[in-house]
């Protein structure tokens, strides 16, 4: 059985708004630069043809994998603001203790995850590590052979 996929309700309306654009607004633009490329006549040589069916192709393969992580999904409400456990959708304001840098995440569903924009995933070894936390506490997070410690400053 596929992996379940766990996504915030923003992560699933991106995805949903994501599946809909292609559906809605890029097949019918390649069905009609290919219907236009059929009009010139010969398609073994018309350029215009074969790169809008290989476009066509690539946008029903990605409206697939969409389908299909929809189909995956649970979707996971984000914890209410003010809670003082790290959880979905949780801000949270760190301090690498080594280092004393401070850094600021939001734990987010894997498909929504973009670490230079302080978007980590649950699943990650950060997101691990911090969800269930409390403010205060000191957590180790390993990746690869190196294992940083942070002290959680604060929720949001």
């Amino acid at each position: 059985m596929a992996e379940e996929i766990v996504l915030t309700p923003t992560g699933k309306k991106k995805i949903e708004d994501e599946l809909a654009r292609l559906r809605n607004v890029e097949m019918p633009a390649l069905a009609e630069r290919i219907r236009q490329a059929r009009d010139l006549g010969d398609l073994s040589e018309n350029f215009d043809y074969q790169d809008a069916k290989r476009q066509q192709g690539f946008v029903s393969g990605k409206i697939a994998d969409l389908q299909a992580m929809l189909e995956r999904s649970r979707v996971v409400e984000e914890v209410a603001p003010g809670s003082d456990t790290v959880g979905m959708g949780s801000a949270v304001s760190l301090r690498d203790i080594d280092y004393d840098d401070a850094l600021e995440v939001r734990i987010v569903g894997q498909f929504e995850e973009d670490p230079d924009q302080g978007l980590i995933s649950a699943s990650s070894p950060m997101g691990r590590a911090l969800v269930g936390r409390r403010s205060g506490e000191t957590v180790e997070v390993a990746v690869g052979k190196v294992t940083t410690r942070y002290e959680i400053v604060g929720i949001a």
